[in-house]
């Protein structure tokens, strides 16, 4: 027994030992890898673009990378990318711009960030050549802003038109024996259509109808005028189905060439005037991100620029792409506190949320807004909760391809009573001390009586939502009425109806901000909320990654049907002000 305990506690000291040695050597990497020597960028260098490349609102910290592989740790927000493009623009080492355009998975206003800022670098008369082997229409959206276009001789170029499609469960539910309670405001309130319709409603195939055209509209004309062909002929060749191949789309003038890979080096070779075979000195933006100086630190006033991106919830919820009605509560009352900040800036990319989170956040920003001026700038999408939090601003504004308005608010309370019965075989029985004191569970149907009591709460939310924005737009009740009934809008469609103010993108909200704070000349901008510190991250990210593995090896296929579960949970139970679920465009 001696001889035993002898072993075990020795085996038990080396194994602490090992384990104390081995995280003191991760945290010795980790320090070096997160927190890297100053880059700085050779003679001569050319900004690569991959369009491939996701941007959410704020950088991503991705300390698991830079662990492993010693590279840049970080991918650049939406706005850190804007503001580096036009930081090349006036740097001397950077020559110019190559877009590798095989795809593009962002949505419609924050490509339009994107290539405003590529448009707005050409001024300087450096040179921003493409290139693809697949190139899809969001991609090429950003390839047009090129001096040139080059596709791979056996590649592609997609060039059909948009189309959207909606997945409908209503007759899943119906074998599955799930009865979908749905309570709502607004006949173009289509968040709940895939589980009461099998098909597109009227109303909503009027609505997806006239959005889509606006968007494709306004894509047409962004390639038209650097193109220089006529929006009717770009239509005629995605009606027709006229770009099949590579040869195509030369012979219809929507590229200038096609080229092999070291064909297309050899071009920025000759532009750069290197010799054959030199090294290019490509600068990637996450590398340019670490050696740029591009924040704009000058003055003592501050205008603070506070991201608001995902869902809207109430709790603090698990995800970074999360807008936690606790957590935004106090940013902002932070931001109004502070007498430096003098100018809050809200940019918001939200198809929205909980209709309670989404009044919480409302009330914060009105509160701020007696203290200082609230701009709001809106991305992809500033949708029903998205604009909820919205509507108060001084000002509003929105890209042409912003998708917005969507005043409406639903209810789902799912009845599993006969699933459970007829399916699994399991019945429910219990006491109450009231009437109502079960009304909600979802192992027995509503009665009328409660089915009343939803509608009226139901009523009473949307009714209030259309009072925040007759007061924060200044309209009538029956202007905001008509505009409302849970329509979905884009950002040209808004403006022309008074939900937004302006056209543009942040830097157009930023500098708004800083004429209505009457601090235009001298100001800093600071970010919020903080992004993890590189440690911290690394511990979540190592977390999330085993975590999200396990299941995906798990469920293998079904991971997305999983996927689709958990957002059909999010909405059960609470009053929502939500975009239409799963809607996608291409």
């Amino acid at each position: 027994m001696r001889s035993f305990l002898k072993f075990f506690l020795a085996s038990l000291l080396a194994l602490v030992i090992f384990f104390v040695i081995g995280f003191l050597i991760l945290l010795g990497i980790a320090g070096k890898a997160l927190s890297p020597e100053k880059v700085v960028i050779d003679p001569n260098g050319v900004l690569v673009i991959e369009t491939s490349q996701p941007y959410a609102e704020q950088k991503i910290v991705n300390p698991l990378n830079a662990l492993l592989h010693g590279e840049a740790n970080e991918i650049p927000g939406l706005y850190d990318v804007v503001r580096l493009i036009e930081h090349a623009a006036t740097d001397d080492n950077i020559k110019g711009i190559y877009l590798k355009t095989n795809g593009n998975p962002n949505g419609f206003a924050t490509t339009e960030e994107v290539r405003k800022a590529l448009l707005e670098f050409r001024k300087s008369k450096k040179f921003v050549y493409a290139y693809g082997e697949g190139i899809s229409q969001q991609a090429y959206y950003l390839a047009s802003t090129a001096d040139k276009i080059f596709l791979h001789p056996q590649g592609g170029l997609d060039f059909a038109g948009f189309a959207t499609q909606i997945m409908y469960v209503k007759g899943t539910l119906e074998k599955l024996d799930i009865q979908p309670q749905i309570f709502y405001d607004g006949k173009f309130k289509s968040a709940t259509e895939p589980f009461r319709e099998t098909k597109m409603t009227e109303a909503n195939r009027i609505q997806t109808s006239a959005f889509l055209g606006d968007l494709y509209g306004h894509y047409l004309s962004g390639i038209s005028a650097m193109r220089k062909l006529d929006t009717a002929i770009l239509h005629r060749y995605a009606d027709q189905g006229l770009i099949q191949n590579a040869q195509d789309a030369l012979s219809h003038k929507l590229v200038d060439g096609l080229k092999y890979d070291d064909q297309v080096m050899e071009v920025l070779r000759a532009k750069l005037g290197l010799k054959k075979d030199a090294d290019i000195n490509f600068v990637s933006l996450a590398k340019y991100e670490s050696a740029a100086d591009y924040r704009d630190a000058s003055g003592e006033n501050k205008i603070a620029v506070l991201y608001a991106q995902g869902s809207i919830v109430s709790d603090e919820g698990n995800e970074d792409v999360l807008i936690s009605s606790e957590k935004y509560l106090q940013e902002i009352r932070k931001l109004r506190e502070d007498k430096s900040i003098k100018a809050i800036v809200f940019r918001v990319n939200s198809p929205g949320g909980s209709a309670l989170a989404s009044e919480t956040i409302w009330r914060e920003l009105e509160l701020a807004k007696k203290v200082k001026p609230v701009v709001v700038s809106m991305g992809d999408y500033a949708a029903s909760g998205g604009y909820y939090i919205s509507c108060m601003a001084d000002s509003i504004f929105a890209q042409p391809n912003t998708l917005t308005g969507s005043i409406g608010v639903f209810a789902l309370l799912p009845n599993l009573q006969n699933f459970f019965k007829n399916k699994l075989g399991i019945t429910f029985d219990g006491v109450k001390t009231g009437q109502y004191a079960d009304l909600g569970t979802a192992t027995r149907p509503l009665t009328e009586t409660e089915r009343k009591f939803v509608q009226n709460a139901i009523d009473s939310i949307y009714s209030t939502f259309k009072a925040r924005v007759i007061a924060g737009r200044k309209l009538s009740p029956a202007v905001v009425d008509s505009i409302a009934q849970g329509r979905v809008w884009s950002g040209v469609q808004a403006q022309q109806l008074g939900l937004v103010d302006r056209l543009g993108g942040v830097n157009e909200a930023v500098a708004c901000a800083a004429r209505m704070a009457k601090v235009s000349s001298s100001y800093r901008l600071r970010e919020y909320p903080a992004v993890k510190a590189p440690l911290e991250k690394l511990m979540k990210t190592l977390g999330n990654d085993v975590r999200t593995s396990m299941v995906k090896q798990e469920l293998g296929e079904q991971y997305s049907l999983y996927r689709q579960v958990k957002r059909l949970q999010e909405m059960c139970g609470e009053v929502q002000a939500r975009l239409p679920f799963d809607m996608i465009i291409r």
